[in-house]
């Protein structure tokens, strides 16, 4: 059952800043049940970063589940460029967002739902959490064959992954979050998912592809709504608690102060792209013009998301030597990224004004530079 969550009901669990609370023991008797009311994915991971820093969750476990527009999420540890095709990401409006948790990359959108368990470090136990899923996914249709796998996934039919799993465990309190696709875009997840960009070396996490499949397709009854509530009430049966999804307001200050913060944070370049380990790309462009195939070469090396070392090498009857220096110094420094790299070049170019060949040569190999971006 869905009900609205309460100021005063949230600051009895919320606002207890650490401190052991005594005072919601009527509403909330072992645990609480929330969802966010915002389609959101920096808002919704705030809640996240909220809960675990402010919330005493001692003898008091929390489930929440949220819901994201289409929006693609990796590991604290991964390489964007690695992970997904940016450009195609830009053109379609889908959202790239960084999660404090480990763990590989996932697509969101509407017809997958995000669940995360809050307990303490001591009480922290994915499996114990998986199998809580399994139940209830039992429980709506007993003919579904759900097993989750030591890689902390859930298969469906044994070869289909429908839950995928991360995690951050602190000094004191941990949580553990899972996606469960009930009827998610599949072209666009695995448009989203599939990087385009050649020659990248890295240390960072890489994910590990998988078959995966909705449950609404093996039963059309299972909507985003009903697993949901299905889960909440083996939640709710499990920890004795009552059956009660809370819905929440993520930007909701009186709830849930300097919220709002951690947001923006979410959505900084800083966060986003800066947290990238350090990688390089070494490829080859090929570039064609005026009826002849051209071979650019290019190195760069990019830490904290910025050019560390860059080397791009055109043939020199096509971009005289002298300018292609110009632009790699340019660059040192520079975000890695399409629209600083535009501006870059657009200020180079305005050094020679009169050179309409050169602008146009440039223009061809600064599109194919922001191509690997």
């Amino acid at each position: 059952m869905l009900i609205p969550f309460s100021v005063k009901n949230c600051f009895q669990l919320l606002c207890n800043h650490k401190i052991p609370a005594a005072g919601f023991k009527n509403t909330t008797k072992g645990g609480l049940i929330l969802q966010s009311i915002s389609n959101d994915v920096y808002q919704n991971l705030a809640v996240e970063d909220w809960i675990h820093d402010h919330v005493n969750l001692e003898g008091k476990p929390v489930l929440f589940f949220w819901r994201n527009s289409p929006c693609v999420v990796i590991g604290r540890h991964q390489n964007p460029w690695q992970e997904c095709n940016l450009n195609l990401m830009r053109e379609e409006g889908i959202k790239l967002a960084r999660r404090r948790s480990g763990g590989g990359t996932v697509y969101h959108d509407m017809g997958n739902i995000n669940l995360t368990f809050f307990t303490t470090r001591k009480k922290y136990d994915r499996m114990d959490n998986l199998k809580l899923i399994v139940r209830a996914l039992n429980a709506v249709q007993p003919q579904l064959d759900v097993q989750a796998t030591k890689r902390f996934d859930l298969l469906l039919d044994g070869q289909f992954k429908i839950s995928g799993t991360a995690s951050k465990i602190g000094r004191t309190t941990a949580y553990h979050h899972c996606t469960l696709l009930c009827s998610t875009d599949g072209t666009s997840l695995s448009s989203s998912l599939k990087s385009p960009y050649q020659g990248i070396k890295s240390n960072a996490t890489t994910s590990i592809p998988s078959l995966v499949k909705n449950l609404l397709e093996k039963d059309p009854t299972l909507t985003c709504e009903v697993l949901m509530n299905a889960i909440a009430a083996e939640y709710a049966a499990y920890h004795q608690i009552d059956n009660h999804i809370n819905l929440i307001n993520p930007t909701d200050e009186t709830l849930f102060p300097g919220i709002n913060s951690k947001a923006k944070e979410l959505q900084t370049w800083e966060w986003i792209y800066g947290k990238t380990p350090k990688f390089s790309i070494d490829t080859t462009l090929d570039v064609l013009y005026e009826q002849s195939h051209l071979e650019i070469k290019l190195f760069i090396d990019i830490k904290n998301g910025r050019i560390e070392i860059c080397n791009i090498e055109a043939p020199d009857h096509w971009i005289p030597l002298a300018i292609c220096d110009k632009l790699n110094s340019s660059f040192i420094g520079s975000k890695f990224c399409p629209t600083e790299t535009t501006m870059l070049t657009n200020i180079l170019l305005r050094t020679y004004p009169e050179d309409h060949e050169l602008h146009s040569k440039w223009d061809i190999l600064c599109e194919k530079i922001k191509g690997i971006m």
